[in-house]
């Protein structure tokens, strides 16, 4: 019975922790979203270590390495304004990726906040969202 009474107690402990940790205030996106934060800078994914995935853009080139930096995909970047912009692939490393030269993804910065940014990525009917981490 003390077994029981001990669990339960602990049950309750945790059940009273989670209730305190959802009251903890979300940090909301920036309002206007900054747009101009994808123009420069090197760029983490959430999740990817640095060593599998990253990329840095500087005059209008984005770069992205994978493989520990052995491998990457380069791009032009055309900005329509400060939220949309396309990318054009104007070279890579690895031939068995399957983009290619000049393929044109359409990108529009959706939301930022502090160094996060929320990118809707579209190519080819295809439409996905990044979220990407400033770190420099």
């Amino acid at each position: 019975m003390n077994l029981l009474k001990v669990s339960l107690a602990g049950v309750l402990l945790l059940m009273a922790a989670q209730a305190k940790s959802q009251k903890t205030e979300q940090k909301k996106p920036d309002n206007p979203t900054k747009c101009t934060n994808i123009k420069e800078g090197k760029f983490l994914r959430a999740n990817y270590p640095e060593s599998i995935w990253h990329m840095t853009i500087k005059d209008n080139i984005q770069t992205e390495y994978f493989n520990n930096g052995k491998d990457y995909i380069k791009s032009t970047l055309v900005f329509i304004d400060d939220c949309n912009y396309k990318s054009i692939v104007i070279e890579k490393s690895d031939k068995n990726d399957p983009v290619q030269i000049g393929d044109v993804f359409n990108n529009q910065v959706v939301a930022t906040q502090d160094n996060l940014l929320k990118v809707s990525t579209k190519i080819e009917g295809t439409q996905f969202n990044i979220v990407y981490i400033k770190v420099k």
